[in-house]
């Protein structure tokens, strides 16, 4: 067995005193020297995503006794984006993320346990579980906690996607108010996250993409027989780890981040994976350019899913169907075999384990729904560090776009306008100022988009922005533009009708203007001056990185 950091020094002050309350609590003496393992509760009962979580809870910590260990349940925050967007425009959001990082890291850190079970649900949760893993480097698992499922709403399916899309519906006058608390009665059946390829239930693929969840639970129904299969397996795996010293680092790895990517690339993830795998990779201590990475992945691979908003498929057909285990078996020739996984296995031996493949809802490589992937990197001189774009959901007649562009330092404002119906058809919106630093704390940008798309105008009005996006929303949206315009990036000095042109043919996004002008605006550009409340979004400011650096914390170079 591996020694254990847990068991301390009989007679140190540190062993006397967590002796003391661990017999206080109940805890059996023979049981003190056992691995001492953090069951990660990131729960709220703020929000139907967490619901369910703390049953899983008391399944895992049985199912670790059961192994030989000595369980603790652990509970963090628990950012949702749909609830902790409510305050400050969203900007708690993309913050609420690296917070979670640093409360896990002082309460196990703190407590020097072995291992971990971190249970993952809402979109923040799973990489800043995943971020926290590879930073503490101490065995652990991820255990993806499940998508709920929508409703029957007088005939029409509608789930939190529709509600989301319907603000815009209501908002041009398409769709009564009351028509839209009828369907908010109908959206959401039962706990878990939004269903969808939206950034939560992305995120979990990634999980186990990446090697760190067990292999066939991603996506998975919340609340099910199955999730409590895996939670039962997950308590037994993390004592296997732990005996064998198996590490987050030794699994995430720059061979293991590529195949997420290619995972990510093939079914059209959220492009929040963009950041968040950036995340994942600086905190396990890699040098990576994992934008890079995503431009170059891009080239050669296709489409092989469509799940909603990609098409017209639901994540409870993509789960059937094969589910991320599905897709790693039709990409197996393309992946990188060899990574450590917690299965305590290699991928190769996980995938040499055959698995049923729906072919209906995953495709073969050589027979994809698209001859291209469903995210790529694009750039220009609008983005000259990349920008993001979910290609699965935008209509392939729509790859050549331009326009006068409509510019907006605010989100309401942009909403108000699209209300007043001044933004029209061929109008490219800009919005910006609403990255990490110019936020503060990114804005949650998708909800104009949500609304675009509600009024009917998602195919024929571009979005362009520096703020954060869903992976509910669709249309043509230019996401994560690096660099942000509040650290001096070119879109802050686009001017209201200047001509913007996207080739997506081309993956270029450009300003069409004289490059001596450009340059000029650049040079008489002068930050923004304000005065921030001395609160965490300050200090989020202060601290963050570039988005090109995953939005981690750090020192800021070159701005």
């Amino acid at each position: 067995m591996n020694k254990l950091r847990s068991n301390f020094e009989k007679g140190s002050t540190r062993w006397a005193v967590r002796r003391s309350q661990w017999i206080a609590m109940g805890i059996a003496e023979e049981d003190f020297e056992k691995p001492k393992i953090a069951i990660i509760n990131s729960s709220s009962g703020l929000s139907v995503c967490y619901q369910h979580l703390g049953k899983y809870a008391r399944i895992a910590q049985e199912a670790v006794r059961e192994a030989g260990g000595l369980p603790f349940e652990v509970y963090t925050i628990a950012p949702s984006d749909f609830i902790t967007s409510a305050g400050k425009k969203a900007r708690y959001l993309m913050p609420s993320r690296d917070l979670l990082v640093n409360d896990i890291e002082v309460m196990v850190e703190g407590a020097e346990l072995d291992g971990m079970i971190l249970l993952s649900s809402c979109d923040k949760t799973t990489p800043a579980h995943l971020m926290a893993a590879a930073r503490l480097n101490i065995p652990a698992i991820v255990v993806a906690c499940g998508y709920q499922l929508g409703g029957n709403c007088n005939g029409r399916q509608v789930d939190i996607e529709e509600v989301y899309k319907g603000v815009g519906t209501v908002l041009t006058g398409k769709m009564s108010l009351d028509e839209m608390e009828e369907w908010t009665r109908c959206a959401i059946k039962g706990p878990g996250v939004c269903a969808g390829l939206a950034t939560a239930n992305s995120m979990h693929c990634m999980a186990e993409a990446l090697g760190m969840a067990m292999a066939g639970s991603t996506p998975i129904r919340a609340d099910s027989e199955a999730l409590k299969k895996v939670v039962l397996k997950a308590g037994k795996k993390i004592m296997e780890l732990v005996n064998n010293n198996i590490r987050p680092r030794d699994i995430i790895t720059k061979e293991s981040i590529q195949n997420a990517i290619r995972v990510a690339v093939s079914i059209g993830c959220s492009v929040n994976t963009v950041r968040h795998l950036t995340a994942i990779a600086i905190e396990a201590g890699l040098h990576l350019d994992v934008i890079k990475m995503f431009e170059e992945e891009a080239v050669g691979f296709s489409q092989i899913t469509r799940i909603r908003p990609n098409g017209p498929d639901r994540i409870e057909q993509f789960d059937s169907a094969g589910g991320t285990l599905g897709v790693l078996h039709r990409l197996r020739n393309k992946l990188n075999l060899d990574v450590h996984t917690v299965n305590n296995r290699v991928l190769a031996d996980v995938l040499s384990e055959p698995v049923e493949i729906d072919e209906v809802y995953i495709r073969p490589v050589n027979h994809p729904f698209r001859k291209e992937p469903g995210l790529t990197i694009i750039r220009g001189n609008l983005a000259p560090n990349g920008a993001i774009v979910k290609l699965s959901a935008i209509d392939a007649d729509r790859r050549i776009f331009e326009g006068p562009a409509k510019v907006y330092n605010d989100e309401d404002l942009a909403m108000q306008a699209l209300a007043n119906g001044e933004i029209s058809s061929g109008d490219i919106v800009v919005l910006r100022m609403l990255g990490p630093v110019g936020g503060p704390g990114t804005v949650f940008a998708c909800s104009f988009m949500a609304a675009l798309s509600g009024a009917g105008l998602a195919d024929t009005v571009a979005v362009v922005t520096d703020g954060e996006l869903s992976g509910l929303n669709k249309g043509i949206t230019i996401g994560q533009v690096m660099p942000e315009a509040a650290l001096g990036g070119p879109l802050a000095i686009v001017e209201e009708n200047d001509q913007v042109k996207i080739d997506l043919n081309e993956r270029k996004i450009d300003l069409l203007i004289e490059e001596a002008l450009l340059n000029q605006r650049l040079d008489n550009w002068k930050p923004v001056e304000r005065t921030l409340e001395n609160n965490w979004l300050k200090f989020y400011a202060d601290n963050v990185m570039p988005l090109e650096k995953g939005a981690v914390f750090g020192k800021r170079e070159g701005y």
